[in-house]
């Protein structure tokens, strides 16, 4: 069991839920109540890396994030090293690549709020930010639920991004997916089963504990 790739991709897989949390929350919000031009285009965008290859877009970023890239160069000028082969390279590139499983979930959140509870709200003479808090994230709550476990889950089986992004460096870019795959390549069957065994458990716990909490907040707002 490579419990060093186990945890970089839990790590990983953290770093991705809190850094898409609040974006998911604003864009979210922003894309179910806002009618605006390009909303159709931004909603577009968001899904694009639902039906890109994951080779197509780990391309893609692999340039954005590279040495010749101006974001690659300005990484390498302040902390000294390359965005690319690297786990904060990875958890940028997550990040992208999750956007879709983050914003959607939480926009139909929102979205299943009545228009007359916010207007309430606003009558009652709460600020929108108090508004958010209040009322609308506990009523979007399954909604957000659903976004951080899909992110969780889903950066935890990611493979073609990671692979074309970070690479297979132990301890720092490795994660549990290539250690499998890894594993299978060195005809090593039964490392390669007590991983993904602990990869499925892992996944199937998050979901149920993430149900069981959904439940519970649900009878408590009705």
């Amino acid at each position: 069991m490579d419990w060093t790739a186990l945890w970089l991709s839990l790590r990983l897989a953290g770093w991705t839920v809190v850094i898409l949390l609040p974006v998911a929350v604003l864009m979210g919000r922003l894309l179910a109540y806002r009618k605006f031009h390009a909303k159709v285009l931004v909603e577009a965008l968001v899904m694009l890396p639902l039906v890109l290859p994951p080779t197509v877009f780990g391309f893609y970023l692999l340039v954005a994030f590279g040495r010749n890239s101006l974001l690659g160069d300005l990484w390498q000028s302040l902390f000294g090293h390359q965005l690319v082969f690297s786990f904060q390279g990875l958890v940028a590139a997550s990040v992208i690549f999750n956007l879709p499983f983050a914003i959607q979930p939480a926009q139909r959140g929102f979205e299943s709020i009545a228009p007359e509870v916010r207007e309430a709200a606003a009558c009652c003479g709460m600020s929108p930010l108090r508004s958010l808090w209040k009322v609308e994230l506990p009523l979007a709550w399954p909604g957000l639920m659903t976004a951080m476990v899909l992110t969780f889950a889903h950066t935890l089986g990611e493979f073609g991004i990671v692979l074309m992004v970070g690479g297979s460096i132990p301890g720092e870019t490795k994660t549990i997916a290539i250690s499998i795959y890894d594993r299978v390549q060195g005809f090593d069957d039964k490392g390669a089963a007590i991983m993904s065994a602990v990869l499925v458990t892992i996944s199937l716990f998050t979901i149920a504990l993430t149900l069981w909490l959904s439940s519970r907040v649900g009878r408590r707002l009705s």
